[in-house]
C-alpha cells in the first residue's frame, strides 16, 4: 500500500476526525473508502459509455435530416 500526503484545512480535519471517531472508523479509512469509490464510479461510466458507443455504431437507425434547435422544441 502506498502512503498517501494531503493538505487539508486544519478545522476541516478534526471535524472529519471527529465523525470518524463517532463512526468507530479513521480519516484514514473514510479518504481510503471514498477513492476507491471514486475510481469505481469512474471505470464504470467508461464502461457505459463504451457499452453505448457499441450499440450505437450497430444501429442501423438514421437520420434523414438533421434537426434544428427549434424544431426541437416545437409542439
Amino acid at each position: 500500500m502506498t502512503n498517501l500526503t494531503l493538505a487539508v484545512d486544519d478545522d476541516v480535519l478534526q471535524r472529519a476526525r471527529e465523525a470518524a471517531l463517532r463512526e468507530r472508523t479513521s480519516v484514514n479509512a473514510v479518504v481510503r473508502e471514498f477513492l476507491v469509490r471514486y475510481a469505481d464510479a469512474k471505470s464504470r461510466r467508461i464502461e457505459a459509455l463504451d457499452a453505448f458507443d457499441a450499440v450505437a455504431a450497430r444501429s442501423k437507425s438514421r437520420s434523414a435530416r438533421g434537426f434544428s434547435r427549434a424544431s426541437l422544441h416545437k409542439r
